[in-house]
C-alpha cells in the first residue's frame, strides 16, 4: 500500500502534470489543500473547471483524496463562513473530498475542509469524533490543510504558526497519520520540517517549491518508509522509529 502526498498546487498547471505522469503505480493520491490560487492571473472560476479536469484524469490512475485550503474558498455558509463549495459539489468516480470518509485497503481516511469559524470548525470536530468510533484496527489518516500549532510542520521560518485547534484533537483522539501542508517553507527552514511526531501520531507537511515539479512524499505501508522529495534532494524516515535517515537525491 503506497501513497504520493502533495500540497499547496496552487494552479501551478505544470505541477499538475507532473502528477499525471507520475501518480501511476501508487494506491492513493493524496492533494492536501490549496489546489487552487486566490492570488492567480486565471478567475476563480475557470481554476476550478481547469482543476476538475485533471482531478478526472489522476482517478484513471489511482483514486484521489482531497482537502481544502485556504486558498480553496469560493462560497459562504449561512454563518457567514467561507468554503470551498466546489469541492463538495465534485461528483467524480475516485475522488473523495471534504467531509467523507475514505475506507481504502486498510486505510480509515478522514477528510477534513479549511474551517472559517466556529459553525464550520464544530463540524469538523463531529466528524472527526464519529470516526473515532469506527476507526476499529485500521490505521487513521486525517487530511487537513494547516499543520497542527506547535509542530515542526508549523514553523514558518519565525515562530510556530499552526492550528492549535487540530492540535487538541490529535491529543484527544490520536490519529495514526496527519497529511497537511499550507506553511511552504516549513521542510526547508533548519528549526522547521517536513515530518514530526506528536505522541503516537506522525503529521507531514511536503512544502511547496516554486517548480515545475512539486515537492511530494510518498509513505508506503509495506516497508513502512515515508520518502520526501524537493529540489534539495531526498529523505527517508521509518515509520516504525523517530529516526530520520537522509539518503542522497536519486
Amino acid at each position: 500500500m503506497k501513497l504520493l502526498v502533495v500540497s499547496d498546487l496552487h494552479y501551478a498547471l505544470k505541477q499538475f502534470d507532473w502528477l499525471c505522469a507520475r501518480t501511476s503505480g501508487h494506491d492513493l493520491l493524496v492533494i492536501a489543500g490549496d489546489l487552487l490560487d486566490l492570488a492567480g492571473h486565471a478567475d476563480i472560476d475557470t481554476q476550478i473547471i481547469v482543476v476538475e479536469k485533471y482531478l478526472t484524469r489522476l482517478a484513471a490512475l489511482a483514486p484521489v483524496a482531497v482537502c481544502s485550503g485556504n486558498h480553496d474558498l469560493d462560497g459562504e455558509n449561512g454563518a457567514g463562513e467561507r468554503y470551498a463549495e466546489w469541492l463538495r459539489h465534485v461528483e467524480i468516480e475516485g475522488v473523495s473530498v471534504d467531509s467523507q470518509t475514505l475506507f481504502h485497503d486498510s486505510l480509515t481516511i478522514t477528510i477534513c475542509p479549511w474551517w472559517d469559524g466556529e459553525n464550520s470548525r464544530s463540524q469538523v470536530q463531529a466528524h472527526l469524533e464519529r470516526d473515532a468510533e469506527r476507526r476499529g484496527s485500521a490505521r487513521w489518516i486525517w487530511l487537513y490543510h494547516a499543520p497542527p500549532d506547535g509542530a515542526k510542520t508549523s514553523w514558518n521560518g519565525k515562530r510556530f504558526s499552526g492550528d492549535a485547534f487540530l492540535a487538541e484533537m490529535i491529543a484527544r483522539l490520536n490519529p495514526d497519520i496527519v497529511l497537511g501542508g499550507h506553511i511552504h517553507n516549513s521542510p526547508f527552514s533548519a528549526a522547521g520540517s517536513w515530518y514530526d511526531r506528536i505522541e503516537n501520531t506522525w503529521v507531514f507537511n511536503p512544502g511547496r517549491e516554486m517548480s515545475s515539479t512539486p515537492t511530494c512524499m510518498s509513505i508506503d505501508f509495506d516497508t513502512m518508509q515515508a520518502v520526501w522529495e524537493s529540489s534539495s534532494g531526498r529523505k527517508q524516515i521509518r515509520l516504525a522509529s523517530q529516526e530520520g535517515v537522509h539518503s542522497p537525491a536519486v
